[in-house]
């Protein structure tokens, strides 16, 4: 049986994508829980403008304005690393196989039709293929995550017109 594996590049550039969004959120974070909480008003004001504050200016609230965007940035960035991360993972986890016969999806195996709708509608221009099962599973193949799912619908759903020139 031939097997799906993971794309590598599409692993390495979505995990590179999570450590800097990561990595962003952890000094975002330190600035708004750590560095800037420790810094007196005026003293935060010169660092951030580069200038003297203004006469009058509530630097107080300028503080806490700074403070806040920081820690947000940081729930921002954290967030979308994990998003990226669990999705890498899920990726991952994709047990694809397939032989003439049939495929088998975590190992379950199937046939060809037990396919109750074959989906191509992003196949040309993405690489896609949505597979809905008979017993009401789901499968979706993507050709940028996935190495070898190209040849899996070359061979497992051949377009409807190869299909009728081969009987």
């Amino acid at each position: 049986m031939k097997r799906l594996r993971l794309n590598p590049d599409y692993l390495r550039r979505h995990l590179f994508a999570a450590v800097v969004m990561a990595a962003l959120g952890c000094w975002f974070g330190y600035d708004g829980a750590v560095r800037y909480p420790r810094m007196a008003p005026d003293e935060l004001y010169r660092s951030i403008e580069q200038a003297e504050p203004p006469a009058g200016a509530d630097l107080e609230a300028f503080k806490h304005q700074k403070t806040n965007a920081q820690l947000g940035l940081a729930l921002v960035l954290l967030v979308a690393a994990g998003v990226v991360g669990l999705r890498l993972f899920l990726s991952s986890r994709l047990d694809f196989a397939w032989d003439e016969a049939g495929f088998s999806v975590a190992g379950r195996r199937h046939s060809p039709a037990d396919v109750a709708q074959l989906d191509r509608s992003r196949w040309e221009a993405k690489g896609i293929l949505k597979l809905k099962l008979a017993d009401g599973g789901s499968v979706v193949l993507d050709a940028w995550h996935h190495l070898g799912v190209r040849e899996a619908a070359a061979e497992l759903f051949p377009p409807a017109d190869e299909a009728k020139g081969d009987s």
